[in-house]
């Protein structure tokens, strides 16, 4: 098996898809999507809207034999057993980043959770596919032992992605990992996510230097990134969405329009948008869009009251150089606010991590939580990229909804996904260019000796 040669386009599927940050970013990068997998419908539906269309600007090529809708990966792997294993060793990539609600910091850790096995699902359609290369995101606990409560750090004992390594390194797959910062890459976002790259074995014979070389490739792409958007600094949250501002008193009526897309109701408001600021980061993101077209521009409803607590907020965390950072246990109270996470944004660093809950994180300047659009600029979704479904959900609706802040809050950043593929291929390339120089070198003495012996 050497079909090492690189592709005009080289293929690649994406488990737990989510919205389609990953997808997005590897299409970005010169990849070319197949089929995509995940099982929340309104995530989906905004999958399908930006990749299956007509129009879309990186559409896939959807098999016949698997239905455009929403799938679990196990259904998938029961019922398609068969057009799966026709894709054996036809397929370039296959990425993912399964669920990480049971690995995370922010959650209970909870060693029992159901969604931690989700990677053994990963595993297994590696093992029907056998692609040439891999790509895991999630986040740095899945590196961390969980102890049996799930609420503690373990000081010692094998982690998921020890369990990971493992299987894949039994189906023949060297593999590496590294913690990744989304800032680095151009995303106005602190967001260190592990990041885990497998190469074939056949495959891996051809790169000296295996998942480090890979890894270094994929920072020499972030660093390029960086130097387009930021010259070579993180962008700014002021640099991502200073187009997005409402103001204050008087300019909330001069600078907003009545909201009129999904879910539209008496009371709901957006920004009138007047197009980008003169910043790099803003013009990449809303080129080609006209002002009419932005997506998801909807403003919370916030109540007097509610406004007022977060004025404070800001006034407070400026006076006391707090910005970018979670309110004290001592603030909290001083506030009234039983919540345990608030951060109130700094304009001068790039945006805290966002997470699936919208008011984790205050705005700036305007006293309210962030818009849909806005996080999706701060996770550098381009503006032309719609969302679909509900805004928020609650109560046990979290357990089979996923709003469009859950989808966002979710998604791998799209700049980040498109330099760990352009690394990725770049590396491939530089190895297949030295390969067919070789090959020349080879032809050439073999013409020189036939000459000689004539």
């Amino acid at each position: 098996m050497d079909n090492s040669a690189v592709p005009a386009r080289p293929t690649f599927i994406d488990l737990f898809s989510g919205c389609g940050g990953l997808s997005l970013g590897l299409s970005q990068a010169g990849w070319q999507g197949l089929f995509a997998i995940e099982r929340a419908a309104d995530a989906f539906e905004t999958f399908r809207a930006n990749f299956l269309g007509e129009a879309s600007r990186c559409r896939f090529q959807w098999p016949a034999w698997l239905e455009q809708s929403a799938h679990s990966i196990d259904d998938v792997l029961k019922f398609h057993h068969g057009e799966l294993g026709e894709l054996r060793n036809k397929v370039d990539l296959i990425a993912g980043g399964p669920p990480c609600q049971g690995f995370s910091f922010a959650g209970k850790r909870n060693n029992s959770d159901p969604r931690n096995k989700m990677f053994q699902r990963y595993v297994s359609f590696v093992e029907l596919i056998n692609p040439k290369f891999l790509v895991l995101e999630n986040v740095p606990g899945m590196n961390v032992a969980h102890t049996k409560r799930g609420n503690k750090t373990a000081k010692s004992g094998q982690t998921y992605y020890d369990k990971l390594h493992d299987a894949l390194g039994e189906l023949g797959y060297t593999v590496g990992a590294m913690i990744l910062d989304a800032a680095n890459f151009g995303v106005p976002q602190r967001r260190a996510r592990l990041v885990v790259i497998g190469i074939r074995s056949d495959m891996v014979k051809k790169f000296p230097s295996g998942c480090t070389g890979l890894f270094d490739a994929i920072d020499v792409e972030g660093g390029k990134q960086l130097s387009e958007l930021g010259n070579g600094a993180p962008v700014t949250a002021q640099q991502a969405i200073s187009d997005l501002v409402v103001g204050t008193g008087k300019q909330v009526a001069q600078h907003t329009i009545e909201y009129a897309g999904f879910g539209a109701r008496r009371g709901y408001v957006q920004l009138k948008y007047e197009g980008p600021h003169d910043t790099a980061y803003q013009r990449l993101m809303n080129a080609g869009v006209a002002p009419y077209q932005m997506d998801s521009m909807r403003l919370a409803r916030h109540g007097e009251d509610v406004r007022a607590r977060f004025k404070k907020i800001l006034a407070t965390s400026l006076a006391t150089n707090r910005r970018g950072v979670n309110l004290s246990s001592d603030d909290r109270e001083s506030f009234g606010m039983l919540k345990h996470r608030t951060v109130p944004m700094s304009p001068t660093q790039p945006a805290p991590t966002l997470t699936t809950l919208p008011d984790d994180i205050l705005h700036y300047c305007d006293p309210r939580i962030l818009t849909v659009r806005e996080s999706a600029r701060l996770q550098s979704f381009p503006d032309w990229f719609t969302f679909h479904g509900k805004y928020t959900t609650g109560g046990d609706r979290r357990k089979v909804e996923c709003p469009r802040y859950t989808q966002v809050g979710n998604a791998v950043p799209p700049l980040l996904a498109m330099a760990i593929g352009a690394g990725i291929l770049t590396a491939w390339k530089s190895i297949d260019a030295k390969a067919k120089g070789s090959i020349g070198k080879k032809t050439v003495i073999k013409k020189h000796i036939a000459l000689a012996m004539s």
